[in-house]
């Protein structure tokens, strides 16, 4: 007579067949080795600290000295504060200093890169689309004229684009200073090996089967996929656009018309002129109110502009 006890575990037990009634194996977790760990560069991270030190210096002195006097700037280090903390009087004062032309300095500075950076990234997105998607005569050329529009640097049609707008009579006025920001080479090169990738020509045989035309295939399938790569070349753009100093003080004449790279310079010079007063706090304290922008764009952006410089480097 057989155990019920015996019965029992030979039920319990797990057979070599796999029936239902065995006991999941369980997986063994795998030893880390110290191979799979990434290592650390010590030459890397001293280098990374290099850098970041020397990219912070220059935005922790401006911050500091944003809150001193004319006085105080002179006799205070540069990377400490002073006694007097006048962060709020040298903002007040930046806005109203000379009738508040630094208000129209940044006002000129929002019209040139709306209209210049906005512009620039637009044509530089149908650019790149229309390169990258559609095969015409002289699309070999068109590449070879934008690769070496990106060696030339802007300094050097500064001078050729000056004599041109002369003649038809636009220079000291906004439009010399809008129509070549215009023009983006690099934005134009990296629209164009975006969009290469990003978007697949299937979905745009489907959408034309579907009925739609080449706009709205473009507006409602194209752009949406492209939206990293618009992100990254507004950026670039914008941050061209709103440092631009070359240009304007070649272009422009009246101060009425002058961004803000250009109005803080003639804030500063105005030392170095007979009669003229020193305002270096007010010239600190606009360089650090012009930053701001830009570190907010960067920073509400961030997350498109990495993808977005990202594009193409992973190969599937």
């Amino acid at each position: 007579m057989t155990s019920p006890v015996a019965t029992a575990s030979d039920r319990s037990a797990p057979t070599s067949s796999g029936t239902s009634g065995s006991a999941p194996r369980l997986r063994t977790p795998r030893r880390r080795h110290s191979a799979d760990r990434p290592r650390r560069s010590v030459l890397l991270t001293v280098l990374t600290s290099l850098v970041l030190l020397y990219s912070l210096v220059p935005l922790v002195w401006l911050a500091i000295s944003a809150t001193k006097t004319q006085e105080g700037l002179s006799r205070s280090a540069g990377l400490w504060f002073d006694g007097d903390f006048a962060l709020w009087d040298n903002i007040t004062e930046t806005f109203t200093y000379d009738d508040g032309v630094f208000t129209r300095w940044l006002l000129n500075t929002l019209l040139y890169v709306g209209l210049g950076a906005g512009g620039a990234t637009f044509l530089a997105v149908l650019g790149g689309y229309a390169l990258a998607k559609f095969d015409f005569p002289g699309r070999r050329s068109v590449f070879a004229v934008v690769i070496g529009a990106v060696a030339v640097p802007g300094t050097a049609l500064a001078v050729p684009t000056f004599l041109m707008f002369s003649k038809m009579g636009l220079t000291n006025t906004p439009w010399a200073v809008i129509v070549p920001s215009l023009i983006s080479p690099f934005g134009l090169y990296l629209m164009w090996v975006f969009a290469t990738e990003a978007i697949p020509t299937e979905l745009m045989e489907a959408a034309r089967i579907d009925g739609a035309g080449e706009l709205r295939t473009f507006f409602r399938v194209a752009l949406p996929l492209l939206a990293p790569g618009v992100v990254t070349v507004l950026l670039f753009t914008m941050v061209a656009t709103w440092n631009n100093y070359f240009l304007p003080l070649v272009m422009l004449k009246d101060p009425d018309w002058y961004p803000l790279p250009l109005g803080l310079n003639s804030w500063n010079q105005q030392a170095a002129t007979a009669g003229g007063e020193a305002v270096f706090n007010l010239v600190v304290t606009g360089s650090l109110i012009t930053i701001l922008p830009l570190i907010a764009a960067f920073l509400l952006l961030q997350k498109y502009w990495q993808s977005g410089l990202a594009a193409g480097s992973v190969k599937e």
